[in-house]
């Protein structure tokens, strides 16, 4: 007994150990978004499918005798693997490899990197929880398996808990990768020991006479009602992390808040916790308070806000699952009940992750998850004394199709003059005059944060607005070089509207590098929003793709840039693509620069305190550094914090950047250096 408990824990918590760590690995490789984390769990859920179907088929399909020896030779070739990788790249799963530079398709490369990295190890712990379950129910057929169940998800619960507080802070990526390919490969070992133990055993003894179990299988519509169930709970999490992380805060790894909500329901559900009275009056409560805050957004604290999403997310998740407990069937159709709760998450993840940004402009996702909980709410409401299940899959299903239809007619009826949802977020433009200005302006946000404005009228269309105006630090570095009539070459890491473009003269030659497609398309002057790159009068050449890998691709294939300045702009908008700040990275930058270059980094952000993470890398190269931070005012300027630094100390002390700068005099900080192996930005939170 104690063995299958702690092979069904260690295969869990190894499930959810690597979704954060891979997540964070590969995140960096595609632009820090936060729906990097939705296709990487959209590729799990689907996985984790696959093994469900494995178990299915294994114990449904397979001989017992043959059960064992196919379960554990597949076991056997996944450490093989893993044994082997570890020789060619810096850890069995963390591969040595370069993406293009610029993307079409995302998720696809992500779905092929993940696949290749831990698709095999993935699948053998997916598959591990019904088996042995299964098998269990099998060798101790007096016993309840849904205890194991419960353990399970605590298991989950605490891999990924302890990563953003145990494991990311005390190792690097390298260490990380290694210590979890020798939990699996001790996993490994277990679970060919039980399989095999598994094939000794003796056959279970027929039910007596009197046995309340039956066996007729679970009817069809009680299959569709687990799908539905699952499906939206899986809605519910991915929808609420993307509402929350998207157009709420976009804190960096909040997307693990809802997962461990999720992952307690199921731990409370499975472990007789549900109380269906209890759990239908928070959710009409959360409900309330979901619809006091629709009508009071300005006046509620953005963790209120939060909270109240995580609440209504968790009471409606208690329930769809709480459901499912109370719908569990007998032991002999456990595999088929897990692949049917398998196949309804991985639904809820491909709507939320593939359909939804194709149908919607916005995150109406979560309108739907919400509409299908609250219709399962009213069902069970008027009837909680048992589920009539083809009656209330209908329900769902056309409350589904209805609400998603609604929706998507809604996004034609916009109030913003331009709206584009894709991979990388949403990027809308709309048309209003800034606080304390007399003019109308065209303001480009990507959710919550505001990336440019331009006024609308012909006499103020070349002033520069919010974070770039001549007084920040950008402002000053552009104004105030040597070389400002010689001819600068500059570099812009981050476009937003192009609003620094405006600065470049005759002479000069301004390289944009942006790696979002929407934001590259308006910058450029479609729908005549923004003409900033337009009316420059300087050479402009837009690089699409990932920054770094195109700074590193040019050195390689032509050399140093040169860039006199180089504008650092991707760490405003508080999801921060941390491999653009490690010392790898400055290092590359320094390539770039001129031995006169200064470096303008715009650290101005919400939850982030960048400081420390850019004083350590002055230090490490020996470089100048320099705060310049503006209040701005009440015309389009907003208050910025810029960092300026340079090989060259004479650059600093040019009058009009001294006069507006603060020295790191006396500074000091415990943070490490960051580099591509180690970072750890719940250090630098606020």
């Amino acid at each position: 007994m104690i063995l299958f408990a702690i092979s069904i824990f260690l295969s869990a918590f190894l499930l959810f150990q690597i979704q954060p760590l891979i997540g964070k690995f590969i995140l960096p490789w595609f632009g820090g978004t936060p729906d990097v984390w939705t296709t990487v769990m959209l590729f799990f859920q689907i996985l984790l499918t696959g093994g469900y179907a494995y178990a299915y088929w294994l114990i449904g399909r397979v001989k017992n005798s043959l059960q064992s020896k196919i379960h554990s030779a597949l076991t056997a070739v996944s450490i093989l693997l893993l044994i082997l990788l570890g020789f060619f790249w810096k850890s069995p799963i963390t591969p040595s490899v370069h993406l293009p530079t610029a993307l079409s398709i995302p998720s696809f490369e992500i779905f092929k990197l993940l696949t290749v990295s831990v698709g095999l190890p993935y699948f053998i712990l997916a598959a591990n929880g019904p088996l042995i379950q299964a098998w269990f129910a099998r060798i101790f057929p007096q016993r309840s398996y849904a205890r194991l169940y419960s353990l399970s998800n605590l298991g989950s619960l605490l891999g990924l808990l302890a990563y953003p507080f145990l494991i990311e802070p005390n190792s690097t990526l390298k260490s990380q990768g290694w210590i979890w390919s020798i939990g699996f490969i001790f996993f490994g070992c277990l679970a060919i020991w039980i399989a095999l133990q598994n094939q000794n055993a003796a056959p279970p003894t027929p039910p007596k006479p009197d046995s309340v179990s039956t066996n007729i299988p679970p009817a069809r519509s009680t299959f569709l009602l687990w799908i539905i169930l699952s499906g939206t709970a899986s809605l519910l999490l991915l929808a609420t992390t993307n509402q929350i992380s998207q157009e709420v805060a976009v804190i960096p790894f909040l997307w693990i808040l809802p997962l461990t909500l999720y992952l307690l329901s199921f731990i409370l559900a499975f472990s007789d916790g549900y109380q269906r009275k209890l759990y239908l009056i928070l959710f009409a409560v959360s409900v309330a308070l979901y619809l006091f805050m629709l009508f009071n957004l300005n006046a509620i604290h953005v963790y209120f806000q939060i909270l109240i999403y995580c609440a209504l997310m968790f009471s409606a998740c208690m329930i769809c699952h709480g459901e499912l407990y109370l719908l569990r069937p007998e032991a002999k159709f456990l595999t088929s009940f897990y692949l049917m709760v398998s196949i309804g998450g991985a639904c809820g993840g491909i709507f939320a992750s593939l359909i939804a940004p194709i149908i919607f402009n916005g995150y109406w996702e979560f309108m739907v998850a919400f509409a299908l909980a609250a219709a399962l709410w009213l069902s069970i409401r008027k009837n909680p004394t048992q589920i009539d299940a083809p009656a209330l899959s209908r329900f769902m299903l056309t409350i589904f199709i209805l609400i998603t239809t609604i929706l998507s007619l809604m996004d034609n009826a916009s109030p913003f003059l331009f709206a584009d949802r894709n991979f990388y977020g949403v990027i809308r433009v709309r048309e209003q005059i800034p606080n304390g200005a007399d003019e109308p302006a065209y303001v480009m946000s990507h959710g919550i944060t505001v990336h440019g404005i331009q006024f609308i009228n012909p006499a103020l269309r070349d002033t520069p607005t919010t974070y770039y105006t001549p007084q920040s630090g950008a402002g000053l570095a552009l104004l105030n070089h040597p070389k400002k009539e010689q001819g600068l070459k500059v570099g812009l890491l981050g476009v937003g509207i192009g609003t620094l473009a405006i600065y470049g003269q005759a002479k000069d030659d301004y390289r944009l590098y942006e790696i979002n497609p929407a934001v590259i398309k308006l910058a450029e002057g479609e729908g005549n929003f923004f003409s900033f790159v337009k009316d420059s009068q300087a050479n402009i050449a837009m690089v699409a793709g990932d920054a770094r890998s195109s700074l590193e691709r040019e050195l390689a294939e032509n050399g140093s840039q040169n860039f006199d300045v180089l504008v650092l702009d991707t760490f405003s908008s508080d999801s921060i693509p941390v491999h653009l700040v490690t010392q790898e990275a400055f290092g590359l930058y320094l390539s770039h620069l001129a031995p006169d270059g200064i470096i303008a980094a715009h650290i101005s952000n919400r939850h982030l305190d960048l400081r420390p993470i850019f004083w350590r890398l002055a230090e490490y190269y020996n470089l100048q550094m320099v705060s310049v931070s503006y209040a701005g005012d009440a015309h389009g300027e907003y208050l910025t914090e810029w960092l300026l630094v340079t090989r060259d100390p004479a650059l600093l002390q040019i009058p009009a950047i001294q006069e507006r700068s603060t020295l790191f005099e006396n500074y000091t900080t415990s943070i490490p250096l960051w580099t591509d192996d180690y970072s750890n930005l719940f250090q630098i939170l606020r």
